[in-house]
Protein backbone atom coordinates (compact mmCIF):
# COMPACT_ATOMS: atom_id res chain seq x y z
CA UNK A 1 0.00 0.00 0.00
CA UNK A 2 2.84 2.40 0.83
CA UNK A 3 4.44 1.68 -2.52
CA UNK A 4 1.15 2.45 -4.26
CA UNK A 5 0.80 5.67 -2.26
CA UNK A 6 4.30 6.73 -3.28
CA UNK A 7 3.60 5.97 -6.94
CA UNK A 8 0.30 7.88 -6.83
CA UNK A 9 2.02 10.88 -5.26
CA UNK A 10 4.72 10.90 -7.95
CA UNK A 11 2.16 10.48 -10.76
CA UNK A 12 -0.11 13.22 -9.39
CA UNK A 13 2.80 15.63 -8.93
CA UNK A 14 4.19 14.96 -12.42
CA UNK A 15 0.79 15.21 -14.11
CA UNK A 16 0.05 18.50 -12.34
CA UNK A 17 3.46 19.92 -13.26
CA UNK A 18 3.16 18.70 -16.86
CA UNK A 19 -0.24 20.35 -17.27
CA UNK A 20 1.05 23.60 -15.75
CA UNK A 21 4.20 23.70 -17.91
CA UNK A 22 2.18 22.80 -21.01
CA UNK A 23 -0.17 25.71 -20.40
CA UNK A 24 2.75 28.10 -19.81
CA UNK A 25 4.72 26.96 -22.89
CA UNK A 26 1.60 26.95 -25.06
CA UNK A 27 0.62 30.41 -23.82
CA UNK A 28 4.07 31.88 -24.49
CA UNK A 29 4.31 30.39 -27.98
CA UNK A 30 0.75 31.35 -28.93
CA UNK A 31 1.46 34.92 -27.81
CA UNK A 32 4.76 34.86 -29.71
CA UNK A 33 3.07 33.58 -32.87
CA UNK A 34 0.32 36.18 -32.66
CA UNK A 35 2.98 38.85 -32.29
CA UNK A 36 4.73 37.55 -35.43
CA UNK A 37 1.45 37.58 -37.38
CA UNK A 38 0.37 41.04 -36.16
CA UNK A 39 3.79 42.51 -36.90
CA UNK A 40 3.75 41.00 -40.39
CA UNK A 41 0.23 42.32 -41.08
CA UNK A 42 1.18 45.83 -39.97
CA UNK A 43 4.32 45.73 -42.10
CA UNK A 44 2.33 44.56 -45.13
CA UNK A 45 -0.14 47.41 -44.60
CA UNK A 46 2.68 49.95 -44.64
CA UNK A 47 4.34 48.33 -47.65
CA UNK A 48 1.08 48.25 -49.60
CA UNK A 49 0.49 51.92 -48.95
CA UNK A 50 4.03 52.90 -49.94
CA UNK A 51 4.71 50.50 -52.81
CA UNK A 52 5.47 53.31 -55.31
CA UNK A 53 8.10 54.90 -53.08
CA UNK A 54 9.80 51.55 -52.56
CA UNK A 55 9.54 50.56 -56.23
CA UNK A 56 10.99 53.87 -57.37
CA UNK A 57 7.93 56.13 -57.66
CA UNK A 58 5.50 56.73 -60.50
CA UNK A 59 6.85 55.75 -63.84
CA UNK A 60 9.75 53.73 -62.38
CA UNK A 61 8.09 50.45 -61.47
CA UNK A 62 4.65 49.24 -60.53
CA UNK A 63 1.86 51.75 -60.71
CA UNK A 64 -0.64 51.68 -57.85
CA UNK A 65 -4.05 50.62 -59.24
CA UNK A 66 -5.69 51.90 -56.05
CA UNK A 67 -4.48 55.49 -56.33
CA UNK A 68 -1.58 56.12 -53.99
CA UNK A 69 0.88 58.73 -55.21
CA UNK A 70 -0.75 58.98 -58.56
CA UNK A 71 -3.66 60.69 -56.83
CA UNK A 72 -1.32 62.95 -54.85
CA UNK A 73 -2.83 61.95 -51.52
CA UNK A 74 -0.23 63.67 -49.31
CA UNK A 75 -2.66 63.93 -46.39
CA UNK A 76 -2.27 60.20 -45.89
CA UNK A 77 1.19 60.84 -44.46
CA UNK A 78 0.18 63.45 -41.95
CA UNK A 79 0.54 66.51 -44.15
CA UNK A 80 4.27 65.99 -44.92
CA UNK A 81 5.76 67.68 -47.98
CA UNK A 82 7.32 65.77 -50.88
CA UNK A 83 10.85 65.86 -49.47
CA UNK A 84 9.67 64.53 -46.12
CA UNK A 85 7.77 61.75 -47.86
CA UNK A 86 10.90 60.64 -49.70
CA UNK A 87 13.09 60.61 -46.63
CA UNK A 88 10.69 60.33 -43.69
CA UNK A 89 8.78 57.46 -42.12
CA UNK A 90 6.45 55.14 -43.98
CA UNK A 91 2.85 55.06 -42.79
CA UNK A 92 -0.01 52.63 -43.26
CA UNK A 93 -3.64 53.28 -44.27
CA UNK A 94 -4.31 55.15 -41.05
CA UNK A 95 -1.65 57.75 -41.67
CA UNK A 96 0.52 59.00 -38.84
CA UNK A 97 -1.83 57.48 -36.26
CA UNK A 98 -1.48 53.94 -37.61
CA UNK A 99 1.37 51.48 -38.13
CA UNK A 100 4.59 52.91 -39.52
CA UNK A 101 8.23 52.04 -40.11
CA UNK A 102 11.44 53.85 -40.90
CA UNK A 103 12.87 53.89 -44.39
CA UNK A 104 15.65 51.54 -43.28
CA UNK A 105 13.07 49.05 -42.02
CA UNK A 106 11.12 49.37 -45.25
CA UNK A 107 14.25 48.89 -47.37
CA UNK A 108 15.12 45.76 -45.40
CA UNK A 109 11.68 44.20 -46.04
CA UNK A 110 11.68 41.43 -48.63
CA UNK A 111 8.31 41.52 -50.40
CA UNK A 112 6.64 41.31 -53.77
CA UNK A 113 3.29 42.33 -55.22
CA UNK A 114 1.05 40.84 -57.89
CA UNK A 115 -2.03 42.54 -59.36
CA UNK A 116 -4.83 40.44 -60.83
CA UNK A 117 -7.86 41.48 -62.83
CA UNK A 118 -11.42 40.41 -62.14
CA UNK A 119 -10.90 37.21 -64.17
CA UNK A 120 -7.87 36.20 -62.12
CA UNK A 121 -5.38 37.04 -64.86
CA UNK A 122 -2.09 38.69 -63.91
CA UNK A 123 -1.85 42.37 -64.83
CA UNK A 124 1.33 43.36 -63.09
CA UNK A 125 4.06 41.61 -61.12
CA UNK A 126 6.92 43.22 -59.28
CA UNK A 127 9.62 41.17 -57.57
CA UNK A 128 12.25 43.92 -57.44
CA UNK A 129 12.31 43.84 -53.63
CA UNK A 130 13.03 40.13 -53.32
CA UNK A 131 15.57 37.78 -54.87
CA UNK A 132 14.43 34.35 -53.78
CA UNK A 133 11.21 34.45 -55.82
CA UNK A 134 10.92 34.93 -59.60
CA UNK A 135 7.93 36.33 -61.45
CA UNK A 136 6.38 32.98 -62.36
CA UNK A 137 6.56 31.74 -58.77
CA UNK A 138 5.10 35.03 -57.54
CA UNK A 139 2.18 34.76 -59.95
CA UNK A 140 1.40 31.15 -58.92
CA UNK A 141 1.48 32.10 -55.25
CA UNK A 142 -0.77 35.10 -55.90
CA UNK A 143 -3.34 32.97 -57.71
CA UNK A 144 -3.30 30.47 -54.83
CA UNK A 145 -3.81 33.25 -52.28
CA UNK A 146 -6.61 34.86 -54.28
CA UNK A 147 -8.38 31.51 -54.66
CA UNK A 148 -8.20 30.78 -50.94
CA UNK A 149 -11.07 33.16 -50.06
CA UNK A 150 -8.92 34.40 -47.15
CA UNK A 151 -7.84 38.03 -46.92
CA UNK A 152 -4.71 37.07 -44.98
CA UNK A 153 -2.68 33.94 -44.47
CA UNK A 154 0.59 32.09 -45.02
CA UNK A 155 2.01 30.30 -48.02
CA UNK A 156 5.18 28.62 -46.84
CA UNK A 157 7.07 31.36 -44.98
CA UNK A 158 5.37 34.21 -46.83
CA UNK A 159 2.58 36.21 -45.19
CA UNK A 160 0.11 37.51 -47.76
CA UNK A 161 -2.63 40.11 -47.85
CA UNK A 162 -5.37 40.21 -50.49
CA UNK A 163 -6.90 43.62 -51.22
CA UNK A 164 -9.69 43.88 -53.77
CA UNK A 165 -11.17 47.10 -55.12
CA UNK A 166 -12.99 48.04 -58.34
CA UNK A 167 -12.57 44.53 -59.76
CA UNK A 168 -8.79 44.63 -59.29
CA UNK A 169 -7.03 42.39 -56.76
CA UNK A 170 -3.66 43.23 -55.28
CA UNK A 171 -1.82 40.45 -53.45
CA UNK A 172 1.16 41.49 -51.37
CA UNK A 173 3.59 38.91 -49.97
CA UNK A 174 6.07 39.54 -47.17
CA UNK A 175 8.96 37.19 -46.49
CA UNK A 176 8.64 36.20 -42.80
CA UNK A 177 11.27 33.49 -42.95
CA UNK A 178 13.55 35.06 -40.36
CA UNK A 179 10.84 35.84 -37.83
CA UNK A 180 9.20 32.43 -38.31
CA UNK A 181 12.57 30.72 -37.92
CA UNK A 182 13.09 32.65 -34.70
CA UNK A 183 9.61 31.59 -33.57
CA UNK A 184 10.34 27.95 -34.36
CA UNK A 185 13.68 28.10 -32.56
CA UNK A 186 11.95 29.56 -29.50
CA UNK A 187 9.24 26.88 -29.69
CA UNK A 188 11.81 24.09 -29.87
CA UNK A 189 13.89 25.61 -27.08
CA UNK A 190 10.90 26.12 -24.79
CA UNK A 191 9.64 22.56 -25.34
CA UNK A 192 13.11 21.11 -24.84
CA UNK A 193 13.73 23.12 -21.69
CA UNK A 194 10.31 22.09 -20.35
CA UNK A 195 11.06 18.42 -20.98
CA UNK A 196 14.46 18.73 -19.32
CA UNK A 197 12.84 20.57 -16.43
CA UNK A 198 10.22 17.84 -16.07
CA UNK A 199 12.91 15.18 -16.11
CA UNK A 200 14.90 17.01 -13.45
CA UNK A 201 11.81 17.56 -11.28
CA UNK A 202 10.89 13.89 -11.69
CA UNK A 203 14.18 12.78 -10.16
CA UNK A 204 13.81 15.38 -7.40
CA UNK A 205 10.27 14.19 -6.60
CA UNK A 206 11.42 10.57 -6.83
CA UNK A 207 14.15 11.32 -4.29
CA UNK A 208 11.91 13.21 -1.88
CA UNK A 209 8.73 11.14 -2.36
CA UNK A 210 9.87 8.61 0.21
CA UNK A 211 10.44 11.32 2.78
CA UNK A 212 7.12 12.98 2.02
CA UNK A 213 5.04 9.81 2.45
CA UNK A 214 7.18 8.54 5.33
CA UNK A 215 4.88 9.94 8.07
CA UNK A 216 1.91 8.27 6.41
CA UNK A 217 3.87 5.06 5.98
CA UNK A 218 4.95 5.08 9.62
CA UNK A 219 1.39 5.73 10.76
CA UNK A 220 0.11 2.90 8.58
CA UNK A 221 2.80 0.53 9.81
CA UNK A 222 2.01 1.42 13.41
CA UNK A 223 -1.66 0.75 12.76
CA UNK A 224 -0.94 -2.65 11.24
CA UNK A 225 1.48 -3.50 14.01
CA UNK A 226 -1.08 -2.44 16.63
CA UNK A 227 -3.78 -4.63 15.11
CA UNK A 228 -1.45 -7.62 14.84
CA UNK A 229 0.08 -7.19 18.30
CA UNK A 230 -3.26 -6.43 19.93
CA UNK A 231 -4.76 -9.46 18.23
CA UNK A 232 -2.07 -11.74 19.60
CA UNK A 233 -2.29 -10.17 23.06
CA UNK A 234 -6.07 -10.53 23.13
CA UNK A 235 -5.94 -14.13 22.02
CA UNK A 236 -4.12 -15.25 25.16
CA UNK A 237 -6.66 -14.00 27.76
CA UNK A 238 -9.49 -15.13 25.51
CA UNK A 239 -8.00 -18.62 25.41
CA UNK A 240 -7.66 -18.64 29.21
CA UNK A 241 -11.24 -17.41 29.65
CA UNK A 242 -12.47 -20.06 27.24
CA UNK A 243 -10.55 -22.78 29.09
CA UNK A 244 -11.96 -21.68 32.44
CA UNK A 245 -15.46 -21.59 31.00
CA UNK A 246 -15.06 -25.13 29.74
CA UNK A 247 -13.76 -26.20 33.15
CA UNK A 248 -16.67 -24.53 34.95
CA UNK A 249 -19.08 -26.14 32.53
CA UNK A 250 -17.62 -29.55 33.36
CA UNK A 251 -17.93 -28.87 37.09
CA UNK A 252 -21.57 -27.82 36.62
CA UNK A 253 -22.21 -31.07 34.76
CA UNK A 254 -20.77 -32.90 37.75
CA UNK A 255 -22.88 -30.90 40.20
CA UNK A 256 -26.08 -31.53 38.26
CA UNK A 257 -25.42 -35.26 37.99
CA UNK A 258 -25.12 -35.74 41.76
CA UNK A 259 -28.13 -36.02 44.04
CA UNK A 260 -28.62 -32.81 45.96
CA UNK A 261 -31.06 -30.13 46.87
CA UNK A 262 -33.24 -28.78 44.05
CA UNK A 263 -32.05 -25.24 44.60
CA UNK A 264 -28.47 -26.27 43.88
CA UNK A 265 -29.55 -27.81 40.59
CA UNK A 266 -31.50 -24.66 39.75
CA UNK A 267 -28.52 -22.48 40.56
CA UNK A 268 -26.30 -24.69 38.41
CA UNK A 269 -28.72 -24.31 35.52
CA UNK A 270 -28.74 -20.53 35.80
CA UNK A 271 -24.96 -20.49 35.97
CA UNK A 272 -24.81 -22.69 32.89
CA UNK A 273 -27.02 -20.25 31.00
CA UNK A 274 -24.86 -17.30 32.03
CA UNK A 275 -21.71 -19.18 31.14
CA UNK A 276 -23.21 -20.00 27.77
CA UNK A 277 -23.80 -16.29 27.07
CA UNK A 278 -20.23 -15.51 28.17
CA UNK A 279 -18.91 -18.30 25.97
CA UNK A 280 -20.82 -16.96 22.96
CA UNK A 281 -19.30 -13.52 23.43
CA UNK A 282 -15.84 -14.99 23.86
CA UNK A 283 -16.24 -16.92 20.61
CA UNK A 284 -17.51 -13.78 18.92
CA UNK A 285 -14.59 -11.71 20.19
CA UNK A 286 -12.12 -14.43 19.20
CA UNK A 287 -13.54 -14.53 15.67
CA UNK A 288 -13.35 -10.75 15.43
CA UNK A 289 -9.73 -10.74 16.59
CA UNK A 290 -8.81 -13.43 14.07
CA UNK A 291 -10.58 -11.53 11.30
CA UNK A 292 -8.77 -8.28 12.15
CA UNK A 293 -5.39 -10.00 12.13
CA UNK A 294 -6.29 -11.70 8.84
CA UNK A 295 -7.45 -8.40 7.33
CA UNK A 296 -4.22 -6.68 8.38
CA UNK A 297 -2.18 -9.44 6.78
CA UNK A 298 -4.16 -9.32 3.56
CA UNK A 299 -3.82 -5.54 3.26
CA UNK A 300 -0.07 -5.96 3.13
CA UNK A 301 -0.64 -6.83 -0.53
CA UNK A 302 0.14 -9.57 -2.99
CA UNK A 303 3.72 -9.85 -1.74
CA UNK A 304 2.47 -11.74 1.32
CA UNK A 305 0.79 -14.42 -0.81
CA UNK A 306 2.22 -17.23 -2.91
CA UNK A 307 0.20 -17.16 -6.12
CA UNK A 308 -0.09 -20.23 -8.31
CA UNK A 309 -2.37 -21.27 -11.14
CA UNK A 310 -5.61 -22.43 -9.54
CA UNK A 311 -8.95 -23.66 -10.98
CA UNK A 312 -11.25 -20.88 -9.83
CA UNK A 313 -14.26 -22.54 -11.51
CA UNK A 314 -13.96 -25.53 -9.19
CA UNK A 315 -13.43 -23.33 -6.13
CA UNK A 316 -16.54 -21.27 -6.89
CA UNK A 317 -18.70 -24.33 -7.65
CA UNK A 318 -17.67 -26.28 -4.55
CA UNK A 319 -17.83 -23.32 -2.16
CA UNK A 320 -21.21 -22.11 -3.40
CA UNK A 321 -22.61 -25.66 -3.22
CA UNK A 322 -21.54 -25.90 0.42
CA UNK A 323 -23.88 -23.01 1.24
CA UNK A 324 -26.95 -24.65 -0.30
CA UNK A 325 -27.98 -26.47 2.93
CA UNK A 326 -27.68 -23.24 4.94
CA UNK A 327 -29.69 -21.37 2.31
CA UNK A 328 -32.36 -24.10 2.28
CA UNK A 329 -32.58 -23.92 6.07
CA UNK A 330 -33.37 -20.21 5.76
CA UNK A 331 -35.91 -20.86 3.00
CA UNK A 332 -33.67 -19.58 0.21
CA UNK A 333 -32.38 -21.09 -3.01
CA UNK A 334 -29.10 -20.44 -4.82
CA UNK A 335 -29.23 -20.10 -8.61
CA UNK A 336 -25.71 -20.57 -9.98
CA UNK A 337 -24.27 -20.33 -13.46
CA UNK A 338 -20.53 -21.06 -13.55
CA UNK A 339 -18.32 -21.35 -16.61
CA UNK A 340 -16.02 -24.38 -16.28
CA UNK A 341 -12.24 -24.58 -16.81
CA UNK A 342 -11.45 -21.02 -15.72
CA UNK A 343 -8.07 -20.64 -14.03
CA UNK A 344 -6.40 -17.65 -12.38
CA UNK A 345 -3.17 -16.81 -10.56
CA UNK A 346 -4.07 -16.94 -6.90
CA UNK A 347 -4.11 -18.66 -3.54
CA UNK A 348 -6.61 -21.49 -3.13
CA UNK A 349 -7.16 -20.82 0.57
CA UNK A 350 -7.75 -17.08 0.12
CA UNK A 351 -10.02 -17.51 -2.92
CA UNK A 352 -12.12 -20.04 -1.03
CA UNK A 353 -12.43 -17.52 1.79
CA UNK A 354 -13.40 -14.80 -0.69
CA UNK A 355 -16.27 -16.85 -2.12
CA UNK A 356 -17.33 -17.91 1.40
CA UNK A 357 -17.46 -14.31 2.62
CA UNK A 358 -19.56 -13.17 -0.34
CA UNK A 359 -21.92 -16.15 -0.09
CA UNK A 360 -22.29 -15.82 3.68
CA UNK A 361 -23.12 -12.14 3.23
CA UNK A 362 -25.71 -12.93 0.54
CA UNK A 363 -27.40 -15.75 2.49
CA UNK A 364 -27.41 -13.78 5.75
CA UNK A 365 -28.87 -10.54 4.40
CA UNK A 366 -31.02 -11.65 1.45
CA UNK A 367 -34.64 -10.54 1.82
CA UNK A 368 -35.81 -12.66 -1.14
CA UNK A 369 -35.74 -16.44 -1.53
CA UNK A 370 -33.46 -16.32 -4.59
CA UNK A 371 -29.70 -15.66 -4.54
CA UNK A 372 -28.01 -15.40 -7.93
CA UNK A 373 -24.40 -16.43 -8.57
CA UNK A 374 -22.79 -15.86 -11.95
CA UNK A 375 -19.18 -16.79 -12.77
CA UNK A 376 -17.58 -16.49 -16.19
CA UNK A 377 -14.69 -15.09 -18.21
CA UNK A 378 -14.99 -11.51 -19.40
CA UNK A 379 -12.09 -10.35 -21.50
CA UNK A 380 -8.88 -10.95 -19.55
CA UNK A 381 -10.63 -11.39 -16.20
CA UNK A 382 -12.56 -14.06 -14.34
CA UNK A 383 -15.63 -12.33 -12.90
CA UNK A 384 -17.72 -13.53 -9.97
CA UNK A 385 -21.04 -11.74 -9.48
CA UNK A 386 -23.33 -12.45 -6.53
CA UNK A 387 -26.64 -10.63 -6.07
CA UNK A 388 -29.42 -10.69 -3.48
CA UNK A 389 -32.42 -8.56 -2.52
CA UNK A 390 -32.36 -6.37 0.61
CA UNK A 391 -34.98 -4.84 2.87
CA UNK A 392 -32.88 -1.71 3.32
CA UNK A 393 -32.89 0.80 0.50
CA UNK A 394 -29.42 1.13 -0.99
CA UNK A 395 -27.94 4.38 -2.29
CA UNK A 396 -24.77 5.17 -4.20
CA UNK A 397 -23.48 6.91 -1.09
CA UNK A 398 -23.93 3.83 1.09
CA UNK A 399 -22.49 1.51 -1.57
CA UNK A 400 -19.32 3.62 -1.73
CA UNK A 401 -18.60 2.67 1.91
CA UNK A 402 -19.57 -1.02 2.02
CA UNK A 403 -15.95 -2.20 1.79
CA UNK A 404 -14.86 -0.10 4.75
CA UNK A 405 -14.26 -1.73 8.13
CA UNK A 406 -17.29 -1.95 10.41
CA UNK A 407 -19.51 -0.04 7.99
CA UNK A 408 -23.15 -1.14 7.85
CA UNK A 409 -25.94 0.10 5.65
CA UNK A 410 -28.29 -0.79 8.51
CA UNK A 411 -26.67 -0.83 11.94
CA UNK A 412 -29.68 -2.58 13.46
CA UNK A 413 -28.69 -5.81 11.67
CA UNK A 414 -25.76 -6.28 14.02
CA UNK A 415 -27.50 -8.13 16.81
CA UNK A 416 -29.79 -10.03 14.47
CA UNK A 417 -27.05 -11.52 12.31
CA UNK A 418 -24.08 -11.61 14.65
CA UNK A 419 -21.73 -10.21 12.00
CA UNK A 420 -18.73 -8.02 12.70
CA UNK A 421 -19.05 -5.64 9.77
CA UNK A 422 -15.64 -6.44 8.28
CA UNK A 423 -16.54 -9.32 5.95
CA UNK A 424 -16.64 -7.20 2.80
CA UNK A 425 -13.46 -5.41 3.95
CA UNK A 426 -11.75 -8.79 4.05
CA UNK A 427 -13.17 -9.64 0.61
CA UNK A 428 -11.82 -6.37 -0.76
CA UNK A 429 -8.39 -7.05 0.79
CA UNK A 430 -8.27 -10.55 -0.71
CA UNK A 431 -9.17 -9.27 -4.19
CA UNK A 432 -6.60 -6.47 -3.82
CA UNK A 433 -3.92 -8.98 -2.84
CA UNK A 434 -4.69 -10.77 -6.13
CA UNK A 435 -4.37 -7.49 -8.08
CA UNK A 436 -8.07 -7.65 -8.88
CA UNK A 437 -11.02 -5.33 -8.48
CA UNK A 438 -14.23 -5.56 -6.44
CA UNK A 439 -17.26 -3.27 -6.71
CA UNK A 440 -20.80 -3.07 -5.37
CA UNK A 441 -23.81 -1.65 -7.19
CA UNK A 442 -27.59 -1.65 -7.27
CA UNK A 443 -29.99 -1.39 -10.19
CA UNK A 444 -33.20 -0.49 -8.35
CA UNK A 445 -32.11 0.37 -4.80
CA UNK A 446 -33.00 -3.02 -3.33
CA UNK A 447 -30.72 -5.46 -5.14
CA UNK A 448 -27.19 -5.73 -3.76
CA UNK A 449 -24.75 -6.85 -6.47
CA UNK A 450 -21.11 -7.57 -5.70
CA UNK A 451 -18.74 -7.96 -8.64
CA UNK A 452 -15.24 -9.39 -8.06
CA UNK A 453 -12.80 -9.74 -10.97
CA UNK A 454 -9.38 -11.42 -10.98
CA UNK A 455 -7.00 -11.58 -13.93
CA UNK A 456 -6.88 -14.88 -15.80
CA UNK A 457 -3.81 -17.07 -15.59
Amino acid sequence: MIKKLKIRFIVLAMVSLTVLLSLIVAGMNIANYRNVVNSADQRIEVLEENSERLFGGPGMGMQDPFGGFENGDDDLYGGLDDDDIDDGRFFGHGGAGGPSMSRDEAEESRFFTVILDSSGNVRQTNVDRIYSIDASEAEEMAKTAAASDEDEGFIDDFRYSVDEENGVTRVTFLDCGRTLETFRDFLKASVLMSLLGLLLVFFVILYFAGRIVRPVAESYEKQKRFITDAGHEIKTPLAIIKANLDLMDMELDSAESTDGPADIAKTAGELRESLGDINDQVVRLTDLTNDLVYLSRMEEGSGSLVLTEVPLSDIVTETVSSFEPLAAEKGKVICMEAEPMVTVQGSVKELEKLVSILMENAVKYSAAPEIKVDFRKRGKDAVLEISNRTDTELTNESLSHVFERFYRTDSSRNSATGGHGIGLSMASAIVGAHNGKITARTSDGHDFIVNASIQLA
